[in-house]
C-alpha cells in the first residue's frame, strides 16, 4: 500500500486513480532538447528552462531525440551526440539533477534505408528505433522497412501513431502494426485535445484497446509544457497508466 500511495494520490474519478505529477512514469522518451538540431528548442537557455519543467512535472530522466530528416533536418549520431555533450555540460553547471540521454526521431523517407544499413542508429535503450512516417500517407514500403528493423536486430516504435489520420478510419492497422512486432508512442497532450479532436478520438481508442507501449511528450517548446501540466487531470490518463507503459524501465 505505501508503494502505492507514493504512485498516486488524490481524489478518484472511478475506480481509476488520480496523478498529481509524472514521477510514477518516470521517463520521457520523445523530446526534442537540443538547441538548434530541428524545430525544437533553439537556445540553451531555453532548453534548460523546459528541463526545469519537467523536473517540476515528476520526470527523472529525458531521453531527447532529435529529428534526422533527409530533406530538412540532416542530423548525424554524431552531432548530437555533440550537441547532448553540451546540454549535459549546462544542467551541471546550472546545478539541475536531470539524467539525459539522446536517441533519434527517424523520419521513414527515401534515406531512411539506407542509414538503417549503413550507420548504427541512436536507439532507445540498446535496440528500440523511434520512428515516424509522413502525415499525408504511409510509406509504400513500410512493411519492407519494419523487416528491415526487424532483420538488423532493432525494435521500431512508431511515434505518435494517433496523429495519422490516414488511419483513422482503418483501426485495423494498428492491430497489424502491433502483430508485426512495432510498438506504439502515444504523445500524451493528444488526451488533452491539443492535436485535435481526431488524434483525441484515436488516442482512447488506443488505450482502450490496450495497444500503447510507450508514451511522450513530443516537446518543442513552452507550448507542450504547457498542456503537459494539464494533461495530468485527464482520465484517459490515468486509464492508461493503471493498465501500464514501459516508460519506468529505462
Amino acid at each position: 500500500m505505501g508503494l502505492l500511495k507514493s504512485l498516486f494520490s488524490g481524489k478518484t474519478s472511478g475506480n481509476l486513480p488520480a496523478f498529481t505529477d509524472f514521477s510514477s512514469i518516470k521517463t520521457d522518451i520523445h523530446s526534442h532538447l537540443i538547441p538548434g538540431l530541428d524545430d525544437g528548442v533553439q537556445t540553451l537557455e531555453e532548453s534548460l528552462q523546459m528541463i526545469r519543467g519537467f523536473q517540476s512535472l515528476g520526470f527523472q530522466k529525458l531521453i531527447t531525440t532529435p529529428h534526422i530528416m533527409s530533406d530538412y533536418f540532416k542530423n548525424t549520431p554524431q552531432i548530437i551526440q555533440s550537441g547532448l555533450m553540451e546540454l549535459r555540460g549546462a544542467l551541471r553547471h546550472e546545478g539541475i539533477s536531470m539524467e539525459i540521454d539522446a536517441a533519434a526521431e527517424y523520419y521513414v523517407d527515401e534515406m531512411f534505408l539506407k542509414k538503417l544499413n549503413d550507420e548504427p542508429l541512436l536507439t532507445i535503450g540498446e535496440k528500440t528505433v523511434l520512428i515516424e512516417i509522413s502525415y499525408v500517407n504511409p510509406p509504400e514500403n513500410l512493411q519492407q522497412v519494419l523487416f528491415e528493423i526487424h532483420l538488423l536486430g532493432y525494435t521500431p516504435l512508431l511515434a505518435h501513431p494517433e496523429r495519422y489520420p490516414f488511419w483513422y478510419g482503418k483501426f485495423e492497422e494498428y492491430r497489424n502494426l502491433k502483430d508485426a512486432g512495432v510498438m506504439l508512442q502515444l504523445n500524451v497532450n493528444s488526451l488533452a485535445g491539443y492535436y485535435g479532436a481526431g488524434a483525441r478520438k484515436t488516442a482512447e481508442r488506443l488505450i482502450d484497446e490496450g495497444l500503447i507501449d510507450y508514451i511522450g511528450s513530443d516537446l518543442h517548446g513552452q507550448r507542450h509544457l504547457d498542456v503537459l501540466s494539464k494533461v495530468i487531470k485527464e482520465k484517459y490518463l490515468r486509464k492508461l497508466m493503471a493498465g501500464g507503459v514501459k516508460n519506468s524501465l529505462l
